[in-house]
């Protein structure tokens, strides 16, 4: 399984955390998001879509990182993080497709203003930000209250839900993502999430550093 992938970008994150949390081993074949790589004639006869991560399993190819992650759950019988029991996997749907319509677009403003364009020495807009504040806090609360009463989004243990909601505020500090009224939020993603082993390995720190401060 060879994943096309720019470590950098929440969605390759995503998939990369959730490979290594599963254990599903897989060839990491860098795209440069910042030189425009995916944009490469060679990397649209994979995905056409010129955006990362792509997968490709043999004479199989695949886009969509959510997508990736429940390919590889079920290929390689990892249920333990895509339960089979048939509503636990709806919940899990639930929240993947959320993660994609609404909490990740909400996210990417913080990432664009306070991250990517300091990278990019441009300043952030305030307005811009401002805007986004009430979108932004009514999605959180959804994810705090659901995390009021579990250690998980979808149960006791970790599953594919977790990797894909917090793949979006995976450089919340720099983000800063305002998320001091949300409590349980913030103690998932620090306390839990931040502490699996899969997250830890597949580091990104401020400026999109792939290398963990001295």
């Amino acid at each position: 399984m060879k994943i096309y992938a720019d470590p950098i970008t929440v969605n390759c994150r995503k998939v990369l955390a959730g490979l290594k949390m599963m254990d599903v081993p897989y060839e990491l074949v860098h795209v440069d998001y910042f030189t425009a790589q995916q944009k490469s004639d060679w990397y649209k006869k994979i995905n056409a879509n010129e955006s990362v991560p792509a997968m490709v399993d043999g004479d199989f190819t695949l886009w969509e990182s959510n997508a990736i992650l429940m390919y590889a759950a079920e290929k390689h019988a990892r249920f333990a993080f895509y339960p089979a029991d048939y509503k636990t996997r709806a919940d899990i749907h639930r929240w993947m497709q959320w993660e994609g319509s609404a909490w990740f677009p909400s996210t990417y403003v913080y990432l664009v203003e306070n991250v990517v364009k300091p990278v990019l020495k441009a300043e952030p807009d305030a307005k811009v930000l401002e805007a986004q504040a009430a979108t932004f806090h009514k999605l959180a609360g959804i994810l705090d209250h659901r995390l009021a009463s579990s250690e998980w989004l979808c149960g006791a243990n970790p599953t594919l839900a977790d990797i894909v909601c917090a793949a979006p505020m995976h450089l919340h500090p720099y983000q800063k993502l305002p998320l001091a009224e949300h409590k349980n939020l913030t103690r998932w993603m620090t306390q839990k999430v931040e502490k699996l082993p899969a997250w830890g390995a597949t580091y990104v720190g401020d400026g999109f550093s792939l290398t963990r401060p001295a």
